[in-house]
C-alpha cells in the first residue's frame, strides 16, 4: 500500500507546506477515542511545553512549539494513548529547556517522564565523534524502549516531522539526517511492523539524498499509472466475477510500491523501470482467516500460480508480527500478478505494527499483543547484544546487521519454527537457540545429514546442533556468521580469551625484567603492588599485567616502579622464550614468517602484544628507532607447533607440475597453505608456495625432496 498521498504529491519540492495545527485541532482529534479528562491532560501538557519553549524559534522562523505539536498530531493520527501524546508534546523540554526529568515526573507522571527522557538525546559534547554520539543515543533509546515500547513510537513521530521539514537546513545536514533515517529509523519502523511510517520515512529520505532520481522516478510512475488503468480494471473485473460465483466478498486494492522500494529493486536486481513496473499487485482484505485461504483457492483457480512463489505468513508470521498470504500468478497476456490476502485485523497490523496495540480501546486484541510481544523479544536480543559489544561503534555495526534481515524459516528437532536472516548458518542457529549452545557448538545436522558449520541454511530445513562442553567459539566463525547475536558472543569470548592470555604474557614479561634485578614478582610485597595500582589509578594489578601483555604499558617502567631501583642491571636480562603456543597475544610476522631455528627478535605492538620477526627482516631495520619497543626473545626447546613459511620454485611449465609438487610436499609431512602461479618466460613459471613446517630442519627436508623433481629448476626460501 502506498504511503500517504502527501508524500507523493508534496515532495516534488523539498519543502512541502505543513498544515498549521493548533491545540484545538489536536484535542478534537483525540476526543474521538480518549476520555475528556485525558484530553484535558493533553491540553495541560501543551501549555507546559509552550511556556518551556517560549522564545525558541525553528529555522523556518516558526515558534518552536509547532514541532512538538505536529509530533503529537502524528501520534494522535495513530490513535496512541494520552501519555504517549503528552510525551510527544514534551519530548524536547528536557534537552532544550531548563525543565528537569524530576519536575516532569512531579507535574505529570513517572510514565510521561520516562518516555520523554527515553526520547531525549545525549549531550554531544562528551563524545569524540558524531558517530559515537549517534551510537550512544541509540543505546540509551533502546534501553528506554525495553521499559516502554512507546519510546520508539514517539521518536519515530519526531523523526517523521523533522524529515517533512528538512528544507530549512543546510544541504550537508539534510543529507546526514536523511542518511541516518534510511539507515536506522526506517528499518526500525519496518522491524516493528509500522509500514505506513516506514514508507513515508523512506520516500522523504530518498528525496533528500537523491532529488534528481526521485523526480525522474516520480514522473515515470505517474505516467505508468495512467497507462496501466485498463489492464488493472480488466484484472479487477475478472476477480470480482469469480468472487461472486464463490460467494466471497473482499476489499480489492491496487497495491503500488513506494518510490524508494522501486529504486532499491532497480539497483539491487539491476532491473530497468519497465521491468519493475511490469508487475501488477493487488491486496485483498477479507473478514477472517478462513476467508483468506478460500480466497487463495479462488485466485489459484482463476490464474495459474508461479511455482515456488507462494508464502504463508499467516501460519508462519514474520518476526515483526506481519501476517498475510503472498502468491504470484500468471495473469492475462502472461503478465505477473502479485497478490496479498489478509484479514482486516491483519491489514491493520501490517500498516501500524506495534502501534496497532493502542488502536483498540480494550488493548487486548490478540494480534496486537502478539506484535508487541515479538517486538519485546527483538528488543531483548538487542539489549543482550549491547552488553556484549565492546564499544558504541561496534554496537551500531551490530544493530545495522540486525535491522536488515531477509528472513528464512527453519525447524528445530522438536518441530519448532525459528526465523533467521537469509544467509544464516548453523552457528547463527545455535546462538539463536541460546548463547551456551552457540559457544559449545561443534557440528550440525541439516536434514539428518552432517554438514559444515559454514553451510547457509534454507527455508524448511531441520537443523540439529551437536555440542560439547569442552569446546569454545572459533575465531574463523566470524568469517561466515551473519547475525548480530552470534557475532557479538564470539567477539566477547575472544576478547575475554585475549585478556586472559595478555595477563599471563604480562606476568612473564614482568618477571623477566624483574630477574635482571635479582628478584621476581613473588618477592614483591602486596603493599607495593597495591601502591602501584593506586598510582596508575586502576582497579587491580591484573589490569597492569593486561596492559603490559598487549603492549599498552612499558614493562621496564612497571618493573622499575615495583623495585624502586636503578636500571643499570638491565643488561643481565634473559630473553623471553617463545614456544609457538603463546595464544593470541604473541603472533609471528607475515612479512618474514619466522620458524624455529631462525634468529628472532620481538616487537611490542600497542594493542596486539608481541610480534616476532626474523632478525634480518626488512621491517626490523625500519623500526630500529623505536628501541623501547624491542624485546629479546628466543625459541623454546620444546616447540611442536607448525609455522608458515614462503618458498619460491622456478619450474618448467609442464602438465601435472603442480600436482607432482603437492605430492612431494605431502610426503614430507608438510601441507600447502597457499599457492600463487606466476608465468615467466616461455616454458617456465614461478610457484610461490606457503607451506607449514615445524622448524628449519623440517623446511630443509621439504626443500631436499623438491629438488629431486626434474621439472624444478631453482628453489629458495623467501625472506622479505
Amino acid at each position: 500500500m502506498n504511503a500517504k498521498p502527501t508524500v507523493e504529491s508534496e515532495l516534488v519540492e523539498i519543502q512541502h507546506s505543513e498544515p498549521i495545527l493548533t491545540i484545538e485541532d489536536l484535542c478534537f482529534s483525540t476526543s474521538n477515542y480518549l476520555e475528556s479528562k485525558q484530553v484535558d491532560d493533553i491540553r495541560r501538557a501543551y501549555y507546559f511545553a509552550h511556556d518551556a519553549h517560549e522564545g525558541q524559534i525553528r529555522r523556518s522562523g516558526e515558534p518552536y512549539i509547532t514541532h512538538p505539536l505536529a509530533v503529537a498530531h502524528v501520534l494522535a493520527m495513530m490513535h496512541m494513548d494520552y501519555e504517549c501524546i503528552m510525551a510527544g508534546l514534551l519530548h524536547d523540554v528536557i534537552e532544550d529547556t531548563h525543565v528537569s526529568r524530576e519536575s516532569l515526573a512531579a507535574e505529570f507522571s513517572e510514565q510521561v517522564a520516562l518516555l520523554v527522557d527515553g526520547v531525549s538525546k545525549l549531550a554531544q559534547a562528551t563524545f569524540e565523534t558524531r558517530q559515537h554520539a549517534q551510537a550512544e543515543s541509540l543505546r540509551k533509546m533502546l534501553l528506554a524502549m525495553s521499559q516502554d515500547i512507546r519510546v520508539i513510537i514517539v521518536k519515530l513521530a519526531d523523526r517523521l516531522h523533522n524529515m517533512r521539514t528538512l528544507g530549512h537546513l543546510i544541504p550537508e545536514k539534510r543529507r546526514r539526517i536523511a542518511h541516518e533515517t534510511l539507515e536506522i529509523y526506517s528499518p526500525i519502523a519496518q522491524r516493528l511492523g509500522m509500514n505506513l511510517m516506514r514508507c513515508e520515512l523512506e520516500d522523504l529520505g530518498f528525496h533528500v539524498l537523491y532529488p534528481t532520481r526521485y523526480r525522474v522516478l516520480f514522473e515515470a510512475v505517474r505516467k505508468a499509472r495512467g497507462n496501466r488503468k485498463e489492464i488493472v480494471s480488466q484484472i479487477t473485473a475478472s476477480i470480482l466475477n469469480r468472487m461472486e460465483e464463490e460467494g466471497l466478498t473482499a476489499d480489492i486494492q491496487g497495491r503500488e510500491k513506494n518510490l524508494y522500494s522501486i529504486y532499491k529493486k532497480m539497483v539491487t536486481k539491476q532491473l530497468s523501470f519497465a521491468e519493475v513496473m511490469d508487475v501488477y499487485a493487488f491486496r485483498m482484505v477479507v473478514d477472517d482467516i478462513d476467508s483468506c485461504y478460500r480466497m487463495l483457492g479462488v485466485m489459484h483457480n482463476l490464474y495459474k500460480p508461479v511455482q515456488g512463489k507462494f508464502k504463508d505468513y499467516i501460519a508462519i508470521p514474520k518476526a515483526n508480527g506481519y501476517q498475510s498470504l503472498h502468491t504470484v500468478l500468471f495473469g492475462p497476456y502472461g503478465l505477473p500478478i502479485e497478490v496479498q490476502i489478509r484479514s482486516r485485523d491483519m491489514d491493520q497490523m501490517a500498516e501500524a505494527g506495534v502501534a496497532a496495540h493502542w488502536l483498540y480501546k480494550t488493548g487486548e486484541s490478540e494480534g496486537s499483543s502478539q506484535a508487541e510481544r515479538r517486538a519485546r523479544q527483538w528488543l531483548q536480543g538487542i539489549l543482550e547484544m549491547q552488553k556484549g559489544s565492546g564499544d558504541s561503534i561496534e554496537f551500531l555495526e551490530n544493530l545495522r546487521i540486525d535491522l536488515f534481515p531477509e528472513e528464512i524459516y527453519v525447524f528445530t528437532p522438536k518441530g519448532e519454527i525459528m526465523s533467521l536472516p537469509r544467509g544464516a548458518t548453523p552457528v547463527d542457529f545455535a546462538y539463536a537457540v541460546h548463547s551456551d549452545v552457540g559457544n559449545s557448538c561443534v557440528a550440525a545436522r541439516i536434514g539428518r545429514y552432517l554438514s559444515p558449520l559454514s553451510t547457509q541454511l534454507e527455508t524448511g530445513q531441520s537443523v540439529e546442533i551437536i555440542s560439547s562442553p569442552n569446546t569454545h567459539p572459533n575465531p574463523a566463525w566470524l568469517n561466515f556468521v551473519i547475525t548480530a547475536k552470534a557475532r557479538t558472543n564470539i567477539r566477547q569470548y575472544l576478547k575475554h580469551l585475549k585478556n586472559e592470555e595478555a595477563i599471563l604474557l604480562g606476568r612473564r614479561l614482568l618477571n623477566k625484567h624483574l630477574r635482571a634485578f635479582s628478584t621476581g614478582l613473588d618477592d614483591i610485597s602486596q603493599q607495593r603492588i597495591d601502591e602501584l595500582v593506586a598510582e596508575f589509578e586502576l582497579n587491580n594489578f591484573e589490569q597492569i599485567l593486561d596492559d603490559i601483555g598487549l603492549g599498552n604499558r612499558s614493562v621496564l617502567l612497571v618493573a622499575q616502579k615495583l623495585i624502586q631501583s636503578d636500571t643499570s642491571q638491565e643488561q643481565n636480562q634473559q630473553p623471553l622464550m617463545i614456544a609457538g603456543t603463546d595464544g593470541m597475544v604473541v603472533s609471528f610476522a607475515r612479512c618474514c614468517h619466522p620458524i624455529p631455528g631462525d634468529p628472532i627478535q620481538g616487537y611490542v605492538s600497542t594493542g596486539r602484544g608481541i610480534i616476532v620477526h626474523q632478525v634480518n627482516c626488512k621491517n626490523v631495520h625500519n623500526l630500529r628507532d623505536k628501541n623501547e619497543n624491542w624485546l629479546d626473545v628466543a625459541w623454546a626447546l620444546d616447540v611442536s607447533t607448525e609455522f608458515l613459511v614462503d618458498i619460491l620454485l622456478h619450474v618448467k611449465n609442464q602438465r601435472g607440475a603442480l600436482a607432482t609438487i603437492a605430492v612431494a610436499v605431502s610426503e614430507t609431512d608438510s601441507n600447502i597453505d597457499n599457492v600463487v602461479v606466476e608465468e615467466r618466460d616461455v616454458g617456465y613459471a614461478d610457484l610461490h608456495l606457503t607451506i607449514e613446517v615445524t622448524g628449519r630442519q623440517h623446511l630443509a627436508r621439504v626443500i631436499r625432496r623438491l629438488r629431486r623433481i626434474d621439472m624444478v629448476e631453482r628453489i629458495a626460501r623467501v625472506n622479505q
